[in-house]
């Protein structure tokens, strides 16, 4: 995938995901029958839904799908036919469908999920900007922005921006801001068309999958003398000039000097 350019939405993992579950629920239909007409046997709702499960799970490990979703799609089928076992109202699974939606947006696109942070990472990302100047720092993927108004707090001489695609935490990063009176500030957007040149330090909690395009674009764009961090996920095959553990035993925190 060259910089810049989006993932089509087909070929987003969450819609494979889909693409898996549709196809063994046509495999798990036509072994239903089949046992149904050799032994006369039909098939309840519950080993349905595990077959179901399984056939997805070993189609999502043909296709070499991430690890993950192999327990996800093989526990889906199940899990739905228990829920819809309670006949909640359907208004409830509107309103969930709605809150994830606002929540998570286009994780099925970019496969960031919400990831918070928390403060012993903050604290450690402050002691490794430099004292001597004020800079700009932006957070990608700021969620629900505590580390811009934890950062901005600290250092009242530099300027901290939090971007984030997601609605619902966007909307509540702004809130926490008003509210606080915070210096710091949010943009609701998606960082891939930021101009990284702009900033002297960016701050990454994403995911793996997002780290090879992330440093290709900062390689481009990043002024000599910044600094990438990555909290627990590393930039495969490039050694890290910093490497930080905010709690013992915990994940790390990574920084590359441009």
């Amino acid at each position: 995938m060259t910089l810049g350019q989006r993932r089509p939405v087909l070929q987003a993992p969450a819609v494979q995901a889909l693409f898996v579950l549709c196809a063994a629920w046509v495999l798990a239909l036509l072994a239903g029958q089949a046992v149904e007409s050799w032994f006369g046997v039909v098939i309840s709702p519950i080993p349905f839904a595990f077959l179901h499960g399984a056939l997805a799970a070993g189609l999502a490990c043909l296709r070499r799908m991430a690890s993950w979703w192999a327990p996800i799609l093989f526990f889906f089928p199940p899990a739905a036919v228990l829920v819809n076992s309670f006949h909640l109202p359907p208004v409830l699974f509107l309103a969930v469908f709605l809150f994830l939606l606002l929540l998570f947006w286009s994780t099925f696109r970019s496969q960031v999920p919400f990831y918070p942070s928390g403060q012993a990472t903050w604290d450690a990302v402050a002691g490794l900007l430099p004292a001597d100047q004020p800079l700009r720092v932006i957070d990608i993927g700021s969620g629900l922005g505590g580390a811009v108004l934890y950062l901005s707090r600290l250092r009242p001489d530099s300027r901290f921006v939090g971007i984030e695609l997601a609605p619902l935490p966007w909307l509540v990063s702004q809130v926490r801001a008003l509210l606080g009176r915070s210096r710091g500030a949010f943009v609701r957007g998606d960082y891939t068309r930021l101009d990284f040149s702009d900033y002297d330090v960016i701050f990454a909690y994403l995911s793996p999958a997002a780290m090879t395009a992330l440093w290709q674009k900062a390689r481009v764009e990043m002024r000599p003398g910044t600094l990438l961090l990555s909290y627990e996920f590393i930039i495969e095959d490039m050694q890290p000039d910093v490497v930080v553990h905010p709690k013992e035993n915990g994940p790390a925190l990574y920084g590359w000097r441009m």
